[in-house]
């Protein structure tokens, strides 16, 4: 499986409505179009043979790489060290209208020679359709088009008039391009793909790609600057940022857990999901993050998603939120397995689609209602028919809120009583009384609060066992889980209560191994599913800002620079890390870029008051 880039040898490009993966060494080997949701062009990532990849890199001899991004960008630069010279291919995508969706969306990838002379070879192998449509190239003067049942693929050549520097295309039988492109130093060259364009192949002359480089820098550079963090991690957090903003769709305001599919918790395992969709608990985190380092109108945008998908519910069929929707708010969800490709190192099932929207997740109440708390709290005041939704629907969780579930973590082997989903429904009723009192909106106060009350005695007798002195999994287990991690940061236990710091003892000798948190022991608790999992990245973070609420900042702070350098060479965090430290799962996921945000603030606010006044 040699032909596999690691993981986390991969950067984030994208416009606000998709993404691309590029790897360390210059192939775009993920790519789906017109949405994140939408079947791959390029998808080499999932099957090195059948995926289809976008391909530069140096044509002779050995090369050394150096990636990095365009300082306060989303651009990046792949470097290439050769003998012959250096050399970069700089990639980005041109940020779409947020206003409504398009089906045009363009991938500049512009080669540049640094010093000596050096020749690149283009390798364009597009397969549409994760790899099931069949396609037809056209060629011109400028480039040419791929077509693939009705969608088209234009290829654009930057270059300059009576332009020697690319050499002649080839063309394989499946209508893949191959071509090259020698430089100078000094000299620029490259090419752009467009979906859906509107018009043929054009010569794109280096001065209008490299508006096109100008524009796109100074929007990132524009939006970061919205950010008011000045803690001790500020490039690591305005790189989470501007990779949360990549995973957005602007239209709707959804944001994606991650822009992969299928990659595995386990190399050679089954646990490979499709993250390429809205989850209620993902948006509801991103308020909050996005809110503490500045970015109201993400926020704003996020609080509209999850608004919409509330009224939605309780306008029609009156039943539970769905835990996650398409981008566009739809949710044909569909789980379906892609038979003719491998996977990642040979990681089979391929999902696309996710079985687990239908599941009863009782949780994400309590994430929904804490973030329009908090959004309130900072301004997002919620208006009258967004508030007659949450009413509504806190009818519906007042009667449903004791019963089984799948729980947070979307286990397959059976609902359970599962504490976290209780404390969470607790918070879901809180932050409807508090929000209700605040802002005097009508509602059957006494009926929520027995409900949060009731709650809380139960979880209290039933979701703490008094022999391992710890909150468990689910009522009647001994298994921990590390979600209720969370447990301190919305207020159900105090951060010094005696029951929550031997809860965090018992977990400091099962979860954490060097710094490292797992969600809990699958062996202890079977979710229905075969293999393992490395430790969740997510779950570090929480770790880390339950330390510090708890006072035990210097252990906080020790976890949380550990974690620091399990990112990748860009700042980018997947799902999880493996027992050999290599990072696996969907590649980068939202949750744990959100975590980071909260974990840093919280210890940020930690080490001031700790410090002592300057004199």
């Amino acid at each position: 499986m040699k032909d596999y880039p690691l993981i986390a040898d991969h950067g984030l490009i994208g416009d606000l409505q998709t993404a691309a993966l590029v790897s360390t060494d210059g192939s775009i080997d993920w790519f789906c179009a017109p949405r994140f949701d939408s079947p791959s062009v390029f998808g080499a990532l999932l099957d090195h043979e059948k995926g289809g990849h976008l391909r530069i890199r140096p044509a002779h001899g050995t090369f050394e790489t150096k990636q990095l991004y365009f300082p306060d960008t989303a651009i990046l630069i792949t470097r290439f060290l050769t003998e012959a010279g250096v050399g970069e291919v700089i990639d980005f995508m041109p940020a779409t209208s947020s206003t409504h969706a398009t089906l045009n969306h363009r991938i500049v990838r512009l080669v540049r020679c640094v010093r000596g002379r050096m020749t690149f070879d283009v390798d364009i192998a597009p397969r549409f359709d994760y790899g099931r449509k069949p396609h037809v190239w056209h060629p011109t003067e400028h480039g040419g088009v791929y077509v693939s049942d009705g969608e088209t693929l234009t290829f654009h050549i930057v270059r300059e008039p009576d332009d020697e520097h690319l050499g002649q295309a080839r063309v394989d039988d499946t209508g893949d391009v191959q071509f090259s492109i020698t430089l100078e130093a000094g000299q620029v060259r490259g090419l752009m793909l467009e979906t859906a364009a509107d018009g043929p192949p054009r010569e794109i002359r280096v001065a209008e790609a490299q508006r096109l480089f100008d524009e796109t820098a100074a929007f990132w550079r524009t939006w970061l600057a919205q950010s008011t963090y000045t803690g001790r991690w500020r490039e690591m957090l305005q790189r989470s940022a501007i990779t949360l903003k990549l995973m957005t769709y602007a239209p709707t305001g959804g944001l994606v857990a991650a822009p992969t599919t299928a990659l595995p918790e386990q190399i050679g395992g089954e646990r490979n999901w499709d993250y390429r969709y809205t989850w209620v608990r993902d948006a509801s985190f991103s308020i909050y993050a996005l809110l503490r380092m500045g970015f109201t109108e993400e926020a704003t945008a996020f609080s509209g998603w999850l608004r919409d998908r509330v009224q939605e519910k309780v306008g029609g069929d009156g039943g539970p939120l769905n835990i996650m929707y398409r981008v566009d708010g739809s949710s044909d969800l569909i789980e379906e397995t892609l038979e003719h490709w491998e996977g990642y190192r040979g990681s089979r099932p391929v999902h696309i689609g996710n079985g687990a929207a239908g599941q009863l997740q009782l949780d994400i109440y309590g994430e929904a209602l804490d973030s329009m708390y908090f959004g309130d709290q900072r301004g997002l005041t919620i208006g009258h028919e967004g508030w007659i939704a949450v009413r509504d629907l806190l009818d519906w969780l007042t009667d449903n809120w004791d019963q089984p579930e799948e729980g947070i973590w979307e286990t397959r082997g059976g609902r359970k009583d599962f504490t976290y989903g209780r404390v969470m429904c607790w918070t879901a009723f809180d932050r409807a009384i508090r929000i209700a009192t605040h802002r005097s909106r009508p509602g059957p106060l006494d009926r929520w609060v027995r409900a949060r009350d009731a709650i809380y005695e139960q979880v209290m007798s039933r979701g703490f066992d008094p022999e391992r002195r710890a909150f468990v999994q689910q009522y009647g287990s001994k298994v921990l889980d590390s979600s209720l991690l969370r447990m301190p940061t919305v207020g159900f236990v105090a951060p010094q209560d005696p029951m929550w710091l031997s809860t965090l003892r018992a977990m400091d000798s099962e979860l954490v191994t060097d710094s490292l948190v797992y969600r809990y022991n699958p062996e202890a608790s079977p979710d229905g599913l075969r293999g393992s999992e490395g430790t969740f990245s997510l779950c570090t973070f929480m770790y880390v800002d339950a330390l510090g609420k708890a006072g035990r900042i210097d252990d906080a702070r020790l976890t949380f620079e550990k974690m620091l350098t399990y990112a990748n060479h860009l700042g980018l965090y997947s799902e999880e890390i493996a027992l050999t430290g290599e990072q696996i799962g969907n590649f980068p996921q939202a949750f744990t870029h959100l975590a980071l945000i909260d974990a840093a603030m919280t210890l940020d606010a930690q080490l001031d008051r700790k410090q002592p006044p300057a004199s």
